[in-house]
């Protein structure tokens, strides 16, 4: 996968931290690998499996692979209609699913949510402090959709929802920001927060019904097209330092 991800500081761990938190095998089994041979510490083979390494500087070899050492990942996700996104269900496939089973070990958890049916930009991490600082309502971080919908829209749809418009509950929306495409039923919304199906709910309060959604930017991280449905990446060192730079604004 293409991208970078951000370095661990800690000065040094037990090895079996390091290979855990990578996802790359338990605890438990490197203790049976490191019997085996199939660990090396700069070139050499590793004594025990609660021995310390310097993540930043040792080279740690697991049957023949390196492996670099990262103390945050950061994925960008094609999302798929049909996944929820959670880290576990037991009825419905997870966005997790979607990932190979290295990945699927590292703790992972989605940055907000898109139903099930809603598709396009999901971005998951373990980066639990940047998670909480981009969803937090004092933030207000842009999220932008691609929504087409059953009725066509016109300026007065977009003055409503730049007015704010009522929706489950009798919340008000803050001030949303709707762009209308040559094709009147198809359009771009731009939301500065995210209650339960936030958009579906503001298109019913004005009378129309949305048949299909698409999350295009999160913050200053816009959709991969690269990327096809299900497919993902690691985030930039730039689309990382941007994000992180939101959330000081």
């Amino acid at each position: 996968m293409k991208g970078r991800t951000d370095k661990g500081l800690l000065e040094n761990m037990r090895l079996d931290k390091f290979l855990s938190n990578m996802g790359v095998v338990s605890r438990r089994e490197l203790k049976s690998c490191v019997k085996k041979g199939e660990v090396t510490v700069n070139g050499d083979l590793a004594k025990a499996s609660d021995m310390q390494v310097d993540e930043n500087k040792d080279v740690v070899v697991f049957r023949g692979e390196t492996i670099e050492y990262n103390k945050y990942i950061y994925i960008m996700l094609n999302k798929p209609s049909g996944y929820l996104s959670a880290t576990e269900d037991a009825r419905d496939k997870t966005v997790l699913e979607l990932l190979d089973e290295r990945h699927r070990k590292m703790e992972l958890f989605p940055v907000g949510r898109l139903d099930k049916d809603t598709e396009g930009l999901l971005i998951l991490t373990n980066d639990g402090e940047l998670c909480h600082k981009l969803l937090s309502p004092k933030h207000h971080v842009e999220k932008k959709y691609y929504v087409k919908s059953q009725s066509e829209l016109d300026d007065s749809a977009v003055k409503a929802f730049e007015e704010g418009v009522h929706i489950d509950g009798g919340y008000k929306t803050l001030p949303a920001f709707l762009e209308i495409t040559d094709n009147a039923c198809e359009s771009f919304i731009t939301l500065h927060e995210g209650k339960f199906h936030q958009i579906k709910q503001m298109f019913r309060a004005i009378g129309n019904v949305v048949v299909y959604l698409e999350r295009v930017r999160f913050g200053t991280v816009s959709l991969d097209r690269t990327l096809e449905r299900g497919e993902w990446r690691y985030l930039s060192w730039q689309e990382v330092s941007e994000l992180r730079s939101v959330q000081d604004k």
